[in-house]
């Protein structure tokens, strides 16, 4: 296929067309777009490269929007959601949802709520027995139940939390710790803005010496040198007065003078009282030392500084104080875990018995289903596990067990082999579901190889009753199942100019009669009105468009390019 653009309806959709037609290219391009492994033999020959775009309309988006947001991608706007997978000859892909580049696995993860695909090696999400258990919750109507047990479950193992938390924070050994460290922070009687203090008084003594010079030299240029500063403004106070007898103008000269040598004054004196101050002490420079290392070594031990010192001697104190009345706590919390888990037991007991009551009506029903599709004396149960500690989703677990054929014993879905039994299995599982399963999209490829006429009468029929509520493909081989069909495609192969072209197109009236008489073997009068026969004998007609899907993310629409 070169290029397909194709808008599929609600409602029951068949595919078919001779063997080798290219019906293949077109489930390879939809699993493609929903995340499956890709491989170059999807690349038509002489192409580099093949995309596939899809387009689902949902009636329901939170849930979808939920992982998109946590996944920094624009979320789904009206309802529509758009995939586009993009896969080169270099092995190298690229995936867009709503326009942002994301991951295969994130595309896969998305593509897996949307579509169901039954058939030979295709994933199949009633395979997990987590799935398993939200069918037999649906067919209970137990929604309410099981969102209300896993409130108190949640509750419970909150309060579980606290409760270790609480143990783990007053351990004895914390509690050595904390006093310790409390006791030795304590006896260092630390005060705000000491350290600061110290380390001026330090840098003061150690310094004392050439402190001591350095005024001593200032004062005596001051004042003690024979070319002193205060001699010199002598001189300097001489003239200035002459100056003054000659200019009368000149008298701020002699003010700004006086001044200046008030100043000078003012630094001897001032020199004085310091050098006065300043002592040449071994014994206070090395307590301040002790000092300085001692709070130094607690600010590098606790890694804080002076106010988070401080601060954690609070902490300290506070967890102390905690581990005193940790007895008093614990009592409380043991009250509060008891009345949590006989809450959980009341919504688990309920939430067990709407399952083991729906899980018998399910699987009779699902027999009466399996019996329609062939399996005459087949054997279906689901059976109800008992954990052995209550878990998020309840007391039990679920497991669908299998027995197509009379005297072997039943056994788990995954464990069966045959994909022909599990999409008929799949299929009378679907049936029985309609309105729970909130898969929107079911695909069923030739799941109705080789079986009987009648068979295929049941396996069309309910595809069509499961195409009421949700889109429905299949495609098949047998004129039956297609003549059940609201819509009906052919694909055809044609060779042109030496290369070979896969084409899609609808049949209706006239042309869908002869493609069902082609699938009844031939062109013959009694072909053509066989085929009649099946088409007029469909119960029913579906509405053209779904207005309401039931079950959640239910798409009513796939283009596919």
């Amino acid at each position: 296929m070169e290029s397909l653009d194709w808008d599929l309806a609600s409602g029951f959709t068949v595919v078919t067309g001779e063997t080798g037609a290219g019906k293949s290219v077109i489930l390879g391009a939809l699993k493609l777009v929903l995340g499956e492994r890709a491989d170059k033999t999807l690349i038509r020959t002489g192409a580099d490269q093949c995309s596939v775009e899809a387009a689902f309309e949902l009636d329901e988006v939170s849930d979808i929007n939920r992982i998109l947001e946590d996944q920094g991608i624009d979320p789904c706007e009206d309802g529509q959601l758009l995939l586009k997978r993009i896969y080169s000859s270099s092995g190298a892909n690229r995936q867009f949802i709503n326009g942002s580049q994301t991951t295969v696995a994130v595309l896969k993860q998305i593509g897996d709520g949307l579509v169901d695909l039954h058939g030979p090696h295709d994933h199949q999400s009633l395979l997990s027995t987590e799935h398993q258990l939200a069918l037999v919750d649906a067919f209970a109507d137990a929604a309410k139940l099981l969102e209300t047990y896993q409130e108190e479950y949640g509750a419970l193992g909150k309060l579980r939390e606290e409760r270790e938390e609480l143990l783990r924070e007053t351990s004895d050994a914390n509690l050595h710790l904390w006093q310790y460290q409390l006791q030795e922070l304590e006896a260092a009687d630390l005060k705000s803005g000491e350290l600061r203090a110290l380390q001026s008084r330090h840098r003061v003594g150690s310094n004392a010496r050439r402190l001591l010079e350095i005024s001593g030299a200032i004062l005596r240029r001051l004042s003690e040198a024979e070319d002193s500063v205060s001699s010199q403004l002598a001189d300097i106070a001489r003239q200035l007065r002459e100056l003054h007898r000659l200019d009368e103008l000149t008298a701020d000269f002699l003010r700004s003078h006086e001044a200046a040598t008030i100043e000078l004054e003012e630094l001897k004196r001032n020199l004085i009282d310091y050098r006065n101050r300043v002592e040449i002490d071994p014994e206070a420079l090395q307590r301040i030392e002790e000092r300085l290392n001692l709070l130094q070594a607690l600010q590098r031990k606790h890694d804080r500084d002076e106010e988070g010192l401080i601060a954690l001697a609070q902490e300290l104190a506070l967890l102390v104080e905690r581990f005193n009345r940790r007895d008093e706590a614990l009592a409380q919390i043991d009250s509060k875990l008891q009345a949590a888990q006989k809450r959980v037991e009341i919504q688990g007991r309920a939430l067990s018995e709407a399952r083991s009551k729906a899980a018998v009506k399910l699987a009779h029903v699902i027999r009466s289903h399996l019996k329609d599709l062939g399996f005459k004396q087949a054997g279906f149960e689901i059976q109800i596990n008992a954990r052995t500690q209550p878990g998020t989703f309840g007391f039990e677990t679920i497991e669908f067990l299998f027995a197509p054929n009379p005297g072997e014993p039943a056994k788990p879905l995954r464990a069966i082999a045959s994909s022909g039994e599990i999409s008929r299995l799949m299929l009378a599982i679907k049936t029985a579901l309609a309105l729970q399963d909130s898969v929107g999209l079911l695909v069923f490829d030739e799941i109705d190889a080789n079986v009987g006429g009648e068979i295929a009468h049941s396996i069309g029929a309910k595809m069509r009753s499961l195409g009421i509520n949700r889109q429905v493909l299949a495609i098949t081989h047998m004129p039956q199942v297609a003549a059940a069909a609201a819509h009906h495609f052919f694909v055809s192969k044609e060779v042109t100019g030496g290369r070979t072209r896969t084409a899609l197109a609808e049949v209706a009236g006239d042309q869908r009669v002869e493609e069902v008489a082609r699938m009844l073997g031939g062109k013959s009068k009694s072909a053509v009105e066989h085929a009649k026969d099946l088409l007029h004998a469909r119960i029913g007609k579906p509405p053209a468009r779904r207005t309401e899907v039931h079950g959640g993310e239910s798409p009513r629409r796939h283009n596919a390019t």
